[in-house]
């Protein structure tokens, strides 16, 4: 057996354990991806103790992600788990600004941090139809509030000017964030103005009716 051959044994050994780390982890990261799909569609619905039973699962499997990945970093940063941890960033942060009106920090949705940005990215549009879900039931005023909260993940946002490199694509979240923003603003105005006048209609037609006896 000449050097090589001992050479070769253990590079290949290297490569297949890698290769088996890899294929997990790839495996893991769609399914926190279909995760958090969920998760978020039971926000919409209203399902809320299945929304946080999706997230805890969701949470489960990303650690399993970092443990299979803990020697192989190279495919930590690939891209996919970037990818399945802006997923679960986006669910944690809907179910949170949703259900409590709290705004989590990176260390407590658990991800790193230009992943949890483009996270808030993403939510912006899940709040946008959040607040036409509110217009359409006649709670329009509820709607202010996550209007505030879309309004206030832009400018964060935009504070990081940063390189694509660093950044890793954000400049288009923040364009995203701007246009659900510049949407969702004026369709709330006009649903609020409308509201106000349904309810001065309303205190016009009483006082008609009261008039008449």
């Amino acid at each position: 057996m000449t050097i090589f051959d001992n050479l070769s044994k253990s590079m290949l050994e290297g490569f297949e354990s890698k290769d088996r780390a890899r294929e997990e982890a790839y495996r893991l990261s769609r399914k926190v991806v279909r995760l958090c799909s969920s998760s978020i569609r039971s926000v919409h619905r209203n399902e809320l103790d299945q929304a946080e039973k999706i997230l805890s699962e969701a949470a489960t499997d990303l650690e399993r992600i970092r443990v299979v990945l803990k020697d192989h970093q190279d495919v930590r940063y690939a891209g996919f788990v970037d990818g399945a941890e802006q997923e679960y960033a986006e669910a944690r942060c809907v179910y949170s600004i949703t259900t409590r009106r709290q705004i989590l920090t990176p260390d407590e949705v658990g991800v790193d941090s230009v992943n949890y940005l483009a996270g808030l990215g993403d939510v912006t549009g899940e709040l946008r139809r959040y607040i036409l879900d509110l217009i359409r039931a006649g709670r329009a005023e509820e709607g202010e509030y996550f209007l505030e909260v879309i309004e206030e993940i832009y400018y964060l946002l935009m504070l990081f000017d940063y390189p694509d490199a660093i950044t890793r694509g954000l400049r288009r979240k923040s364009d995203l964030a701007r246009s659900m923003l510049e949407r969702t603003r004026g369709d709330l105005t006009n649903a609020l103005e409308l509201a106000k006048m349904q309810k001065a209609l309303n205190s016009c037609n009483e006082h008609s009716e009261k008039g008449k006896h």
